[in-house]
């Protein structure tokens, strides 16, 4: 079969551009599992323009839940022109009735174990509605098909060596969606970050691990980082705060060519901190942990989330000079989103506080989908803006720029420059997060249903 993956997306921004910095891994990665002989193409569609008249059997669309109606308005154009239509993704896995009025047949969880199963199905006529994925033991996992990937994107090589976390953030779905926490071996590892067959060098130097949590095991992350040294990349990645008590292992990560490590921080309260499940972080040690890493010449991202219930105007806003403050190269800034599957949508839930006149597009982290406690939604969502606007200000970046040339290394300082000028650029443009209240769309009118007679749930 002739098979068409497609990310779906929709712009989060007033303009949208051409170029991103990085790829998700979901595409690349299952076009590698797709077993010979199918064919497989691999479309983004935050970059890409998607061919609705493709010669391909089967479309396969993976998308988060701020991403559903651009996938359900994508499957009812390709419905009409007589296509199979799978799909996958966190919203699949939470929201399954839904999807399946769009789609012929849906895999919830990770894919690996039924994804061949299922293209096996489609090809003998056998397809079933619902496959229900399970944990992956991380083994014998391919390299992901970067070939598949446009030019648009300037990092290229994102790879994944862990799976899962241990923490159970509020709002967070990671802990039902990946269960546990596994590890890949590192000899797979080592071979996808070596993987040099890209156009640009900096593609073939930065390696950007995909992973939730990738320092959590201490004995493998040591493992891994020293087989690192000598492929001499720099290399960016996600983690816990509690790394910049361990200096060996800061060490460690300078040596093998950290350049970045993002931070969830999420607020500068206590009680915010409480709302997240993120008793972990300690407020006043912030800025001692930033120094540490940066120490050694490591940029510090760090993403951080208005809107919990202990939240307010002023203390949102105020984020933008205690951020500047503790050090943070780049900050990540979104709204605290109430995705299905996160024990925060349960509570919300519950309380009656869920905006059930929001459609999906309000679940982009830009945007506001409840109600919050102490804030009316529009004081929520306007105190963010202002907050992003202050924080990606020419002068804030400027100074994170400067600050970062003398502390930063050469890796480090560049990205720190090249994504606080990006940032800066949308911000002089006025090319600010989209307010969803004035651009919402239904969801897409369905042709008659053309899902073939099946048996009952394929779950294996």
């Amino acid at each position: 079969m002739k098979i068409d993956i497609i990310i779906a997306y929709i712009q989060r921004y007033e303009f949208g551009h051409e170029y991103d910095f990085v790829p998700p891994i979901t595409g690349i990665h299952l076009a590698a599992i797709t077993p010979a002989p199918h064919e497989v193409r691999v479309y983004h569609q935050q970059v890409d323009k998607i061919n609705l008249d493709t010669d391909a059997d089967l479309v396969a669309i993976s998308f988060f839940s701020g991403f559903a109606l651009s996938a359900y308005n994508l499957a009812a154009e390709f419905r009409k022109r007589g296509k199979t239509l799978v799909a996958g993704g966190p919203h699949v896995t939470y929201c399954q009735e839904e999807a399946l009025t769009y789609f012929d047949a849906i895999i919830t969880g990770e894919a690996e174990q039924q994804w061949p199963i299922l293209l096996q199905d489609a090809a003998s006529g056998n397809l079933q509605p619902i496959y229900l994925g399970g944990p992956c033991d991380m083994k014998n996992l391919p390299t992901p098909r970067y070939d598949l990937l446009p030019d648009k994107f300037f990092i290229k090589k994102v790879i994944q060596a862990t799976r899962g976390c241990p923490f159970s953030c509020s709002f967070c779905t990671v802990p039902s969606l990946n269960p546990g926490f596994r590890l890949r071996p590192v000899a797979d590892v080592i071979r996808d970050a070596a993987y040099d067959r890209f156009s640009y060098w900096w593609q073939r130097k930065i390696v950007w691990f995909w992973d939730d949590n990738l320092t959590i095991r201490r004995p493998y992350i040591r493992e891994l980082l020293q087989e690192m040294i000598p492929l001499k990349k720099w290399w960016l990645t996600q983690a816990s705060m509690d790394i910049a008590k361990d200096p060996e292992l800061l060490d460690l990560m300078k040596a093998s060519g950290c350049i970045g490590v993002f931070l969830g921080i999420e607020s500068f309260g206590v009680d915010s901190l409480a709302d997240a499940n993120k008793r972990q972080n300690k407020i006043d040690n912030y800025s001692v942990a930033v120094k540490e890493i940066r120490k050694r010449g490591i940029a510090v991202m760090a993403g951080f989330i208005a809107g919990f219930d202990h939240d307010d105007e002023a203390s949102i806003i105020s984020m933008a000079d205690q951020l500047m403050e503790i050090g943070i190269d780049v900050p990540f800034l979104s709204i605290m989103t109430p995705f299905r599957g996160t024990p925060i949508y349960q509570s919300l839930n519950k309380e009656g506080r869920i905006l059930e006149d929001r459609n999906w597009n309000f679940y982009n982290g830009y945007n506001v989908a409840f109600q919050p406690k102490k804030i009316s939604e529009t004081q929520l969502l306007q105190a963010h803006r202002t907050l992003w606007k202050q924080s990606f200000s020419p002068w804030y970046a400027f100074r994170r720029i400067v600050r970062g040339a003398f502390h930063l290394r050469l890796g480090a300082f560049l990205l720190s420059a090249f994504m606080n000028t990006f940032y800066a650029c949308k911000r002089t443009r006025k090319n600010y997060p989209i307010d969803m209240t004035a651009r919402t769309f239904q969801f897409p009118a369905l042709q008659e249903q053309r899902r073939p007679q099946v048996h009952a749930a394929a779950g294996i």
